[in-house]
């Protein structure tokens, strides 16, 4: 009976769990950055930090970030979106810029 009581307990958790996966999921999708092959972090408003975190890229980032932008730039313009296949996917995601923000946010709180 205990055991049952600590199942029904914790089912409402990961459903509720599911449907917040299910709808950053929708969003991702709803924003359309992805149909330009864009990731969340290349659409971060560009506000001081950002710009130091984008600096502090390793090359290899950075190249590939600013592919994209221009990439998405020239879609644009064309008015055009990717073919399916080469959309961006909320599952492929990995929020490159992060680390290097919370750094930058970081030093900038310590000084």
């Amino acid at each position: 009976v205990v055991a049952a009581v600590k199942m029904a307990a914790r089912a409402p958790v990961v459903a509720s769990g599911r449907l917040f996966e299910g709808l950053c999921k929708w969003y991702y999708n709803a924003a359309g950055f992805n149909k330009l092959g864009l990731l969340r972090d290349d659409t971060i408003n560009e506000d001081p930090d950002v710009v130091e975190a984008v600096k502090r890229l390793p090359p290899k980032l950075y190249d590939e970030r600013i592919f994209r932008i221009k990439r998405a730039l020239d879609l644009t313009s064309r008015h055009q979106i990717l073919p399916k296949e080469m959309w961006t996917k909320y599952e492929e995601e990995n929020f490159y810029l992060m680390p290097y923000l919370k750094e930058v946010i970081r030093d900038r709180k310590s000084t």
